[in-house]
């Protein structure tokens, strides 16, 4: 037994299991988690509806997408590739439309070098005949049908050239081709050669088989 007074610690009750003096033990506190499951379940549906609803209702995101406006870049460089070509190509097609328009009267430009009308037959042009064959007489046979056409006849003789295989008419220039055509329709030559070497617009040289 101790020698201290007893004090009012020393009064315990007889009946009671307890013995001695105890403190209530007192639980660990825990934080509260409802609170913080509300918010977070709260901004969970703010989203869902943000996602779901809003673009039903006509909102779009302000920032695009890299990867969407990557993919535009081309769509809008051949939209402006298309604009731009498409004067180019009605140009292109107004310009063929044209060239295959025939030109009015009005637009056609004069030309520039007159046409050369072909002389006239002119039967006062001295005729010569030569008789270049061994049959004697033939030219001035000849002759005489060449002036009774209504012809000039110039010189009547033999052909002293060189020897002719074929009966020739010889005309002096093209102003005088006229007349070497209607020669070679009367006398049925139709060998015709443009010569300046004679002295007279217009030679009949006789050749081998001629009748």
């Amino acid at each position: 037994m101790t020698n201290f007074a007893r004090d009012e610690f020393d009064r315990v009750p007889e009946v009671s299991s307890r013995q001695g003096v105890h403190r209530a033990v007192s639980a660990p506190s825990r934080p509260k988690l409802w609170p913080i499951l509300s918010v977070g379940i709260g901004a969970l549906a703010v989203g869902l509806v943000a996602f779901l609803l809003l673009p039903q209702l006509g909102f779009q995101p302000a920032i695009t997408p890299p990867s969407a406006a990557a993919a535009g870049t081309p769509a809008s460089a051949s939209a402006t590739a298309s604009g731009s070509a498409t004067p180019s190509s009605t140009g292109t097609a107004s310009q063929s439309t044209a060239a295959s328009e025939p030109a009015s009267p009005s637009t056609l430009e004069p030309a520039t070098s007159e046409t050369i009308a072909p002389a006239a037959l002119d039967k006062s042009q001295p005729v010569d005949i030569f008789n270049g064959t061994l049959t004697s007489g033939l030219a001035g046979r000849v002759g005489a049908t060449v002036q009774s056409d209504g012809w000039v006849l110039g010189e009547v003789a033999n052909w002293q050239g060189s020897p002719q295989q074929q009966s020739v008419i010889f005309y002096s220039d093209a102003a005088h081709r006229a007349n070497a055509e209607a020669l070679s329709a009367l006398l049925n030559i139709p060998t015709l050669v443009e010569s300046a070497d004679f002295p007279t617009s217009v030679a009949v040289v006789l050749g081998p088989g001629y009748q």
